[in-house]
This record gives structure tokens, sequence and C-alpha cells, in this order.
């Protein structure tokens, strides 16, 4: 039993060896500044000065802060017309490419998948901010058929529609998780409805949508966090305007943090939009119940 016990303590120091620099990362890189900023959005801080605690006043001033609903608005409509499209982008690729194997498929899914990992850096921003431009590709194009290209990146008509173009040019990601969902759903199936004379649409509907909706449900999730916190595309290709329309919440508490050193009152708005992105996780989740396919459950 000494023995036993012994080795008992001997694995449980070499476990903790082990996952000794995560715990201590963890704590120190996350859950000490979520304590901090908790406090700190009490509080009247520029970084330079000590801390004052003001009570709710940060959050009081959101309520009259033009630019604040600016970057609300600004950042619902990125979440609600961005992520349906990137999502139904990403299906129907996926759907093309588990099709039929072929060497070249497997090119083109890299190719596809390219965007994704790139699409967030800045270079790829400055790239799309000349794209747009005023003398960019796309007005030299329809320039070429007699057609004068509007300011794509001046206008507050169409600004915010070219940094949701680019998020639905990342779609690479939700692709390949949409592909390897298809490929484990039976070939049976196909099969037996195939037999009983259901087409395309039909199986589509009857079996591909129901067998891939918690890989659904897990990109939709992922999509609107990410799609919630966008930060790089509207600070380097528009920096928030014109007139803050493309003014991205994750923009605004950078801009207030570590420009206007408005620490305080930009940790009061991380937590707020930490709240909002828990509210529409949970109600995703919530829902899920009523459209999400679980294969075990049924059994």
């Amino acid at each position: 039993m000494k023995k036993i016990s012994k080795l008992k303590k001997r694995d449980i120091i070499a476990g903790y060896s082990f996952i000794g620099l995560w715990i201590i990362g963890f704590f120190l890189f996350l859950i000490f500044p979520l304590i901090m900023s908790f406090y700190f959005s009490f509080t009247k801080y520029d970084v330079l000065s000590s801390p004052k605690f003001i009570g709710f006043a940060n959050f009081q001033r959101m309520l009259k802060d033009r630019r604040y609903w600016n970057a609300l608005k600004a950042t619902f409509k990125n979440v609600i017309f961005g992520v349906p499209i990137r999502l139904v982008s990403a299906f129907l690729f996926a759907l093309i490419f588990n099709l039929r194997e072929h060497r070249v498929l497997n090119i083109y899914r890299a190719i596809y998948y390219i965007p994704s990992l790139v699409g967030g850096s800045i270079a790829v921003a400055v790239l799309w901010r000349q794209i747009f431009g005023l003398e960019g590709i796309v007005n030299t194009f329809l320039k070429a058929f007699g057609i004068t290209g509007p300011n794509w990146l001046g206008d507050t008509r169409t600004a915010i529609w070219t940094l949701i173009l680019l998020g639905v040019w990342q779609f690479g990601s939700s692709m390949l998780i949409f592909l390897a969902g298809l490929k484990q759903i039976p070939q049976e199936l196909y099969e037996s409805a195939s037999i009983d004379g259901a087409g395309f649409w039909r199986q589509l509907i009857s079996i591909t949508l129901p067998m891939l909706s918690p890989v659904i449900l897990f990109n939709l999730i992922m999509q609107t966090i990410g799609s919630f916190t966008a930060f790089t595309q509207a600070f380097v290709i528009t920096g928030g305007g014109p007139l803050d329309s493309t003014l991205f919440y994750a923009l605004y508490v950078y801009q207030q943090g570590f420009q206007n050193y408005n620490m305080g009152y930009a940790c009061a708005m991380a937590w707020i939009l930490l709240l909002i992105v828990a509210f529409f996780t949970f109600l995703i989740f919530k829902t899920s119940a009523s459209w999400v396919y679980y294969e075990a459950e049924r059994r």
C-alpha cells in the first residue's frame, strides 16, 4: 500500500510538473487580466496615473456616447450580414469539393483555405484597401466598361460592405470543417434515398443538413464570435471611417484604451462586449435543440 501511495504521489507530482507552466500562464495571462479589467471598468484610469473608483459612470457614459452606438451598429451589421453569407459560401464550396475525389481538388481546397490563414493579416488588409481604392482594380475594371466606380472606402453606403466582403473571403476554415462533416455522413443513407427516388435537393434537405447540423452549430458560433470581435480590417483599411460607418466595436475599444488613454472606459466596453457575445452564444445553444440533430440521442 505504501509503495502504491508513493507511486501515486510521484504520478501526481509528475503530472503537475508537466501542466505547471500552463496553469501559471492561464492565471497570469487570462484570469489575472480578466479580474483587473473588471476592476478598471469601475474606475477612471488613463494608464499613466493611478485608477480612481467612479462606480458605474463608465457604463452610464456608453448610453450617451454617440460613437459607441455607431460601433454597435457597424458590428451588428457585420454579424447579421457577414456570418450567413460566409457560412453559405463555405457550405456550397464544401459540397462541390465533396462530389468527387481527385488530386486537383486537394490543390483547390488548399487554395481556398489560404485566405483564412492570411486574411486577418496587415498585408492582406493593405492589399484590400488598394483593390477598392479610387484607382484600384475594381474601379479600373468598371472603367473598362465605361462605368465610373464609387469611392468604395470613402462612402458610408459602401465602406462597410467592403469589410464584410473581406470577411466572407475568409471562409476557408469553415469550408474544411463542413467538408470533414460531409465525409462523416454514411453513404448508405444516400444510396437508400436514391433507391426510394429522392433527388439531390431532397437528399440535401432530409439527409445532408440534419446530419451536418452539429457542424453548422459549431461554425455558426465560431463565426459569430469572430465577427463580433473583428478588428484588423477596420483598423487598417478604413480606420473606422467614413463617419464611423466601419467603426467596429473592438476598434473603438482600442481607440479609447490605447489612443485616448481612457482605459477604464475601454474595459467597461470590453465587458459589455463579453456579455453581448455570451448572450448570443447562449441564444444559439438554446435554439439548437429544435434544429440540431444528434444521432446518438435519437438512438
